[in-house]
């Protein structure tokens, strides 16, 4: 395994912990208070922020192959 395919591996994980972050502070067991939400935003935040960098990790390595 290249070290191309494990970053986008490891990148494309962190992205989906994101969004699960983001779900469990919006819609969590205890999500009634201000920092819930504030953090619910953040992790949104910061898987939309990992797929503008995945996207431009993969136009700058595109002539690199994944083995």
């Amino acid at each position: 395994m290249s070290l191309k395919t494990f970053h986008l591996i490891f990148i494309t994980c962190s992205i989906l912990m994101c969004f699960g972050f983001g779900a469990w502070g919006f819609w969590g067991v205890e999500s009634t208070g201000l920092w819930s939400t504030i953090g619910g935003l953040a992790g949104f935040a910061s898987g939309i922020g990992l797929i503008v960098y995945e996207v431009r990790f993969l136009r700058k390595l595109k002539g690199v192959s994944y083995l």
